[in-house]
């Protein structure tokens, strides 16, 4: 969720679920060791619980950064171990730590010798070929023995030449089993399964089986399921897409007194309507750039008028 998961990003995903643990996009320990910290980790306080996802590994930098997002008040330190892209991988972290678990059970001690909120790691099935249900094993082994106790797996291996980062969300198989498998061999760990999950329904299959669901793609092309699936999880009324836009209409509001174009909040509300009637026009209004140079958050209503005419009106 490189340059997606941005703060306003997980803003509009805490209006659809009230429940959900929100992350950010990875930071490297080098943006926040060197650069402007504020920029990469200012959140709103209606985000919490939210995670910092750190992409590093020395973990002497590691620790320093996770400190940093413990003195911001992050509810949660995440390393990412799945990331396959070339960028992330000449930084030699990503994925391709997966090959190294020892450091980066050395990088889980250091963060936890430094922090008191919870330290957890985001990791792939295998790195390459290697498809062996072992190696993922002897990986969460490793860490667990250091004392992570929640794992994030995507269900799927990480193919470090050859591909792009979208293709490795799409052409390794799933191996929901591995992931299964995982949850019955460490079950004193929290195994929570990610890839290729686009529903609630598939979600909560899979709740049967582990202990929790990370949504990615899906989450932000159709946002809606995530409030689909918080009622469902947790037995209250979702928030309807109308509702949804009021409260962004409000944030957008104050953001953009503060200095924040427009464009910057509406990128991430382009899918609220994924699937419904007119669904279009809310998307071309919300991303016209003709229409984004006025940077006034009445546009948000506008698209709404457009899509729900009976009730933009009437309630705000």
């Amino acid at each position: 969720m490189m340059d997606w998961s941005d703060r306003h990003c997980r803003y509009f995903f805490r209006q659809l679920a009230p429940h959900a643990r929100v992350y950010t996009e990875m930071i490297t320990t080098g943006a926040l060791i060197h650069g402007d910290v504020a920029r990469h980790l200012d959140f709103n306080q209606a985000e919490h619980p939210v995670v910092l996802q750190l992409g590093g590994s020395e973990p002497a930098d590691l620790a320093r950064a996770a400190k940093l997002g413990e003195s911001w008040r992050y509810d949660e330190i995440n390393l990412n171990c799945g990331c396959p892209s070339e960028r992330v991988q000449r930084g030699a972290f990503g994925a391709c730590l997966m090959a190294e678990p020892q450091l980066v059970a050395d990088c889980v001690t250091a963060i936890q010798d430094t922090v008191a909120v919870p330290v957890t790691v985001k990791h792939r099935l295998g790195v390459d070929f290697i498809e062996e249900y072992d190696f993922v094993a002897q990986f969460v082994e490793t860490l667990a023995a250091a004392g992570c106790r929640t794992f994030i797996v995507h269900a799927r291996n990480a193919i470090l030449k050859g591909l792009t980062p979208k293709d490795n969300r799409q052409i390794p198989p799933l191996k929901y089993d591995y992931v299964y498998r995982l949850k019955s061999d460490f079950p004193d760990c929290g195994i929570v399964v990610n890839g290729g999950i686009m529903t609630a329904a598939d979600a909560l299959a899979h709740l049967e089986r582990v202990d929790g669901v990370m949504l990615g793609r899906v989450a932000y092309h159709d946002p809606y399921v995530l409030a689909e699936l918080d009622g469902s999880l947790f037995g209250h009324q979702p928030p309807n897409r109308h509702q949804v836009v009021e409260r962004m209409w409000h944030y957008a509001t104050d953001e953009v007194r503060t200095g924040t174009p427009l464009r910057a909040i509406t990128r991430h509300m382009l899918g609220l309507y994924h699937g419904q009637p007119r669904a279009r026009k809310w998307r071309q209004l919300l991303s016209d750039p003709v229409h984004l140079a006025s940077n006034d958050p009445d546009l948000i209503l506008q698209a709404h008028e457009l899509v729900e005419p009976s009730t933009t009106a009437a309630s705000i």
